[in-house]
């Protein structure tokens, strides 16, 4: 069996696994829910973090997240894999949270208003993940938000116009602005 197939039938088990847990927690088996949360947790905060650039309200929103699903779950019809709808849940409750923050829109900070206490940056043929989060969580709000649904997780820009509101031609400056701010940054 080639890598290829073993990630396949490896994705293949996961979503089968997602699909009977989801059916469980559908009936209101709760051990279900539990389940669920341990196999999506850590990518759920990484999104909410990564989107609000604050541990304590990736915290929160990402708990707010799985309160969410628990509400949710009797809308899922299978149309999808389980992680991807979820994945929908949850960046929108992120959205959500960020549009009641009322100034979330006129908020843009520069790259100069906010330091990183560790400015040691290793350069080498790739950036190390962390490093590169720090920095991300260095843009200005709207271009962190547009840089981590294109580029992270792989949204396009008519989707993340649909969802934050924005022209579509703003979602694109947005990311470039975030990808000029991000070389800077990593060739300081």
């Amino acid at each position: 069996m080639s890598n290829s197939q073993v990630i396949d039938a490896q994705q293949r088990f996961s979503q089968d696994q997602d699909f009977e847990l989801v059916t469980q927690a559908q009936r209101g088996e709760q051990h279900a829910f539990i389940e669920l949360y341990q196999r999506h947790h850590k990518r759920i905060y990484a999104l909410c973090w990564r989107m609000l650039a604050d541990k304590d309200s990736a915290e929160d929103i990402c708990q707010e997240v799985f309160v969410q699903m628990w509400q949710k779950i009797s809308h899922f019809r299978g149309d999808s894999k389980f992680s991807t709808w979820f994945h929908s849940v949850a960046t929108n409750v992120v959205l959500n949270h960020l549009r009641k923050q009322k100034t979330w829109i006129q908020k843009v900070f520069s790259v100069e208003d906010k330091f990183v206490e560790e400015q040691t940056v290793v350069m080498s043929d790739h950036v190390e993940v962390h490093e590169l989060d720090k920095h991300i969580q260095q843009l200005p709000e709207r271009a962190r938000i547009v840089f981590v649904l294109f580029a992270v997780e792989g949204y396009r820009h008519e989707e993340i116009a649909s969802m934050t509101g924005m022209a579509v031609g703003s979602s694109k400056a947005q990311y470039h602005r975030a990808k000029t701010l991000l070389k800077e940054a990593l060739s300081e």
